[in-house]
This record gives structure tokens, C-alpha cells and sequence, in this order.
């Protein structure tokens, strides 16, 4: 990683060809078997099954900003390949809501007043203290897009929803809950974060798209641009996408595996499946590592499969 994203510094996956294409297979190393699970069935299904048809050939994307400083902050916006919307991380763990104010205060100015600004909490925060942070960072972003997952639960969230005039989009309470269609019943959410891997591939995502009932924000799991393609084969099938996505992570990675990277230009991506490259392929992987990921991948197997 080019900076310390998500409590990590090292992405590590797998990647496999597959009979319609290749695709990756990436659980972050604190997720369970059973956690891990849907991600083995997204990249066993996706290995087989054809994407569905796109209704557009490009996909507008966020530019994503860490728990970095202002200036820090600034310098990605303004080199983030034309993105006009902008997810800014808080609640980072050992900072101050007053660094977060700062942080989406100078993503603001980068952006210009017409660029869209979001704040992703990761479930951080309870309901009170969302409430006076989410107060702070709207007034500090002239007006907040939405805010991602502020509190952990879902009822916490259709709390919050009825308290704050930012509109409330849920991830870990779609992508982590036995029941992913919660969150629209109890009204805890306007927004639905999707993301391919840990729902189970892109045909379950669709699936979860049109019963959930809500606007869909296709993200990534900081994949490569072989993961980072069913993710935007996802957002390109959906009948409407009135946000940006959040699939403009390939440049938080100091390399890729692909030799055209899937970075955003004109705050795009296009829809491509593609193939890692003959350099990448050519490199020996550690035979340390290939056995951990080898007893990893034969656990996740055995695990039943999770029913949605």
C-alpha cells in the first residue's frame, strides 16, 4: 500500500484463470474462514460465469482520501485523474474529530464547490458521537454527500438516520449481516455499499441490488484491477447508478498486476476484463507465502457455504 489503509500496509490474494476469465480471490487476513467464505464463492462462481451485459460502457468513481493530513489530503484529490466526488476515511483510530474536520475542510477546497464529498466512519462511532461528528464534517464539506457506515449496528443506524439530515449509506451492515436486507426494513439506510467479493460475486450483488430497494454504490475491497474489473462489471450492469463508485482504489497499490492499470481517467473507469500481465505471471511467488494462502484457501473451503 502507498499509505497505511484499512490498519494494513502488505494486499494479499490470490489470483486464478477461470473458463470466462481470470478473477481474484483476496479475504483480508482478519476475516475468518467462515467471514472469508463468500469471497471463495464469488471467485469460484465469477471463474465460470459470464458477466452480465453492460448498460454503459464507463463507470464514474470516487478518488479516495486515507486518514492522511490536509495537505497530504489535498495532493491526492487534485491527482485523483479527475474525480469530482471524493470519500474522505475518519474516525481513524489515535485522531481527533478536529483531524478529520481538516481533513474534509482541505478535500472541499481541492475539490472546488462543485465536487461531491463523502465520509467513510467504518462503524466507528455511536450514535451521539455521530451525530456531533457528522454536524461538524457536513458544515466542514459545505454539505456532505452521505456518510458510510458511521455506526456499527444497524439499528444504531436507523437511529442516527432519524436524527441527522446526512444521508446514512450502509456497507459492513449489507456486506458482514446474516440478513442484508435488514437495513432497508428497519429504514437504517438511503444508500446500499456493494461490493463483489464479500457478497458472493457479481450475479449475488444484482441480486441484493434489485430486492434491497435502495440506491447502490458499487466499492471495492482494495483489490487489484483483476478484482477491481467484477466490480465495475457490476456497476456498469445496474439499470441506474446516480453515485459515483468507489472502484478508484488500484492507485492506494505501489504496483498492480495488469500491464494497463483500472485508474480512473476523466473520473471513469472503463469496462474490461483483464488479464494480469506476462511480467507479473513470470514471477516466482514465495513459497512461504503460497503455503500459507495454500492451508488458508483448503479452510475456506470446508466452511458451508453462507446463505443469502
Amino acid at each position: 500500500m502507498r499509505t497505511r489503509f484499512r490498519g494494513i500496509t502488505v494486499r494479499e490474494g490470490l489470483l486464478a484463470r477461470g473458463e470466462t476469465g481470470w478473477i481474484e480471490l483476496s479475504p483480508f487476513w482478519d476475516y475468518d474462514a467462515a467471514a472469508s467464505r463468500p469471497w471463495y464463492d464469488a471467485a469460484a462462481t465469477d471463474a465460470v460465469r459470464v458477466w452480465p451485459t453492460p448498460v454503459r460502457d464507463a463507470v464514474p468513481v470516487n478518488c479516495t482520501v486515507p486518514a492522511v493530513g490536509p495537505e497530504q489530503a489535498q495532493a491526492i484529490v487534485r491527482g485523483g485523474h479527475g474525480c469530482r466526488t471524493a470519500k474522505v476515511k475518519v474516525a481513524e483510530p489515535g485522531q481527533t474529530l478536529a483531524d478529520d474536520e481538516a481533513r474534509v475542510a482541505a478535500v472541499r477546497d481541492a475539490l472546488g464547490p462543485d465536487g461531491a464529498v463523502r465520509v467513510d466512519a467504518n462503524g466507528a462511532w455511536s450514535v451521539d458521537e455521530a451525530f456531533e461528528a457528522l454536524a461538524v464534517l457536513d458544515r466542514a464539506a459545505g454539505g456532505l454527500e452521505y456518510a458510510e457506515q458511521p455506526c456499527r449496528t444497524v439499528e444504531e443506524l436507523a437511529t442516527l438516520r432519524r436524527r441527522t439530515p446526512v444521508p446514512i449509506a450502509a456497507d459492513e451492515s449489507i456486506r458482514r449481516a446474516e440478513d442484508p436486507y435488514r437495513v432497508a426494513e428497519l429504514g437504517a439506510a438511503d444508500i446500499a455499499v456493494l461490493k463483489v467479493q464479500p457478497l458472493g460475486g457479481v450475479a449475488a450483488c444484482l441480486e441484493i441490488a434489485e430486492r434491497i430497494g435502495l440506491p447502490v454504490v458499487v466499492s471495492s475491497a482494495l483489490e487489484t484491477s483483476v478484482g477491481i474489473a467484477a466490480g465495475v462489471a457490476l456497476a456498469a450492469a445496474l439499470p441506474e447508478l446516480p453515485y459515483a463508485c468507489g472502484l478508484g482504489t488500484v492507485s492506494l497499490l505501489e504496483h498492480d498486476v495488469v500491464d494497463a492499470p483500472l485508474v480512473p481517467r476523466g473520473g471513469v473507469l472503463p469496462v474490461v476484463r483483464p488479464e494480469p500481465s506476462a511480467a507479473f505471471l513470470a514471477t516466482a511467488p514465495d513459497p512461504d507465502l503460497v503455503a500459507r494462502w495454500a492451508a488458508r484457501l483448503e479452510e475456506i473451503r470446508t466452511v458451508r457455504a453462507v446463505a443469502r
